[in-house]
């Protein structure tokens, strides 16, 4: 089941009295699948809550042959989705978005419903493009195209210097793109915590919470602002001590 309304007020299934969120930071071009089914084997849950909306989620869960096209997309969205293929391949990390189809399995082999918490992705990236100046609209233009050729070695060295240091990573985003930092981590923290905190309102006590990891310290506050705490599994932990392969290029 996967629920984007508002949901009814929650029954716990859970024999476990103490509330507990827990938010995990994945990246969505590295094979997390083992230590992701790891970080959840022992908890209890009541639900599953994914960085998607529905066209994505649309798209990831469909059978094979039958994903949603992105034909219609925004430039930017298929520039992105080229560039996390290659960067999967580089990394052999297989597909973009398998992370989240592993937190979807696990939901569905613990028969517990599924939250997609995001914005539209056609909204965001309308709202993105608009609220650029025009410098910063052409430089992440550029950068998407740039980054369908960088080497795959360069690739799996940026990886490991943003699992080693991401606030600092992310901080240098937020100087080279403050529109891109602000459309989308920044806000969409914040609506992503309101969904949440929806749940939490209606009684969901153990809930699994998965994101890209530069999400992972903002919604963490947007979700403390409201006053829900949640243990925090960020990428680098995750991914414990092996770092991702890159394949010659």
């Amino acid at each position: 089941m996967i629920s984007t309304a508002v949901v009814p007020t929650w029954a716990s299934t859970s024999t476990s009295g103490a509330p507990s969120w827990v938010l995990i930071g994945v990246a969505h071009v590295v094979d997390l699948e083992a230590p992701l089914r790891s970080a959840l084997a022992a908890r209890p849950l009541d639900g599953v809550a994914l960085e998607l909306d529905p066209e994505r989620a649309a798209s990831l869960f469909a059978p094979p042959g039958a994903a949603a096209k992105a034909s219609g997309a925004p430039l930017f969205a298929r520039l992105w989705g080229m560039l996390q293929r290659r960067l999967g391949a580089s990394l052999g990390g297989g597909l973009p978005g398998d992370e989240m189809r592993t937190a979807f399995a696990i939901a569905r082999e613990r028969r517990v419903p599924v939250f997609l918490i995001d914005d539209p992705i056609r909204l965001t990236l309308v709202r993105l493009v608009r609220s650029m100046p025009f410098k910063e609209r052409v430089t992440l233009l550029i950068g998407s195209i740039a980054g369908l050729f960088v080497p795959g070695r360069v690739v799996a060295s940026e990886m490991d210097r943003y699992a080693d240091a991401p606030t600092e990573y992310v901080e240098e985003l937020r100087k080279a793109s403050p529109t891109v930092a602000r459309v989308l981590l920044d806000d969409r923290n914040e609506h992503m915590a309101e969904r949440l905190a929806s749940l939490r309102d209606r009684g969901v006590a153990h809930l699994a919470i998965v994101v890209g990891d530069a999400h992972v310290p903002g919604l963490g506050s947007a979700l403390a602002r409201r006053g829900i705490v949640v243990e925090s599994v960020p990428y680098r932990s995750l991914r414990g001590p092996t770092k991702p392969s890159s394949s010659p290029s």
